[in-house]
């Protein structure tokens, strides 16, 4: 097939496509008469094609998209702003330690925050699907782990976890803010799921 022909097919599925579709995928388009090589090197090259176009072609780890570049995104808001989802820090805190020390317990979470992990918090990035149970710690209660998934990366327009901000050291109470250089959101400082059952195990 012409490669020019089989890029405006690549291109139009992408286009009309609202998740990452893998290159797996997109060999289906050709009857996998194409190999993943050569879909692959069309792929670059259409990302080249629309190098000054306020749309970009990105790889990320679920597969390939177009999205709204950056330096044009915020004049599309002014179309219908919407405000960024807010997270209380003991999301972010939680979600960060998931990111960078994975897999982990909840114990192992409670450990380095230093507080009670709130159920809210866990069920709210779970219900996110930015983190799902892998497996099982060999310990007595057999606790689940905890990882990252596909989704969170896409999300965040991350192939895999070594493009997240790489640490200065390491230093726990860093892991949150150097999350929130690839998260736009708003903080929520109030931590009210988490303070309250906090206050409830005190109690008991």
């Amino acid at each position: 097939m012409d490669p020019q022909r089989a890029k405006n097919i690549l291109e139009a599925a992408l286009l009309c496509s609202v998740e990452p579709i893998a290159v797996k995928e997109l060999m289906r388009l050709f009857d996998d008469s194409i190999d993943a090589a050569v879909v692959t090197t069309l792929l670059e090259d259409l990302r080249r094609d629309w190098t000054h176009k306020g749309l970009e072609l990105v790889q990320v780890k679920t597969g390939w998209r177009f999205q709204t570049r950056d330096d044009v995104k915020r004049y599309l808001e002014q179309m219908n702003p919407e405000k960024p989802p807010k997270y209380s820090r003991a999301t972010m805190e939680t979600l960060a330690i998931i990111a960078y020390k994975q897999p982990v317990t909840r114990g192992d979470i409670e450990s380095i925050r230093g507080v009670t992990v709130s159920s809210q918090v866990m069920k709210a990035l779970e219900d996110r699907g930015w983190i799902e149970a892998i497996g099982h710690r060999d310990a007595p209660g057999r606790p689940a782990l905890w990882a990252t998934t596909p989704q969170f990366l896409a999300d965040l327009n991350l192939v895999s976890l070594s493009d997240l901000p790489a640490l200065d050291d390491e230093k726990d109470q860093q892991l949150a803010d150097e999350l929130q250089k690839v998260i736009p959101f708003d903080l929520d400082d109030s931590d009210t799921a988490e303070n309250d059952e906090n206050q409830q195990a005190q109690s008991n």
